[in-house]
């Protein structure tokens, strides 16, 4: 089988987790909001965070390439053939995100198994 050629270099992986952790810190900011400050550390507070993590993610990577975190540092969710990547995609690719071990298994292009499941690569703009 031919490797594929992926439209540019992938984004190394300090900055790919840096975003992510901005991604999760924006998502529990705004869960506490939502739930309230006082229940910090419960649940029911962190399954807020999962779900405003996961919409945030999956909204901003399909509507404008990049989640708020990866925009901030300058990197864009692309498919492999240099366009957008389809909302079932981003989808999946973010679910994976949050079993985690897909995100950090990563094949020789520096792509994580999530990644390669939604045929997306991560790049700096």
């Amino acid at each position: 089988m031919t490797p594929i050629t992926p439209p540019t270099e992938a984004a190394g992986l300090l900055r790919r987790v840096l975003a992510l952790l901005i991604d999760w810190f924006a998502s529990t900011v705004v869960a506490l909001l939502a739930v309230g400050v006082g229940s910090y550390g419960s649940g029911s507070d962190a399954l807020a965070t999962l779900i405003v993590f996961v919409l945030e993610v999956v909204i901003l990577t399909w509507l404008t390439g990049a989640s708020f975190g990866q925009r901030i540092l300058g990197l864009r969710v692309v498919a492999m053939d240099g366009g957008r990547v389809t909302f079932p995609r981003v989808l999946l690719r973010t679910l994976l995100i949050c079993l985690v071990i897909p995100a950090l298994v990563m094949d020789s292009q520096g792509r994580g198994l999530h990644d390669r499941a939604a045929g997306s690569i991560v790049v700096r703009r």
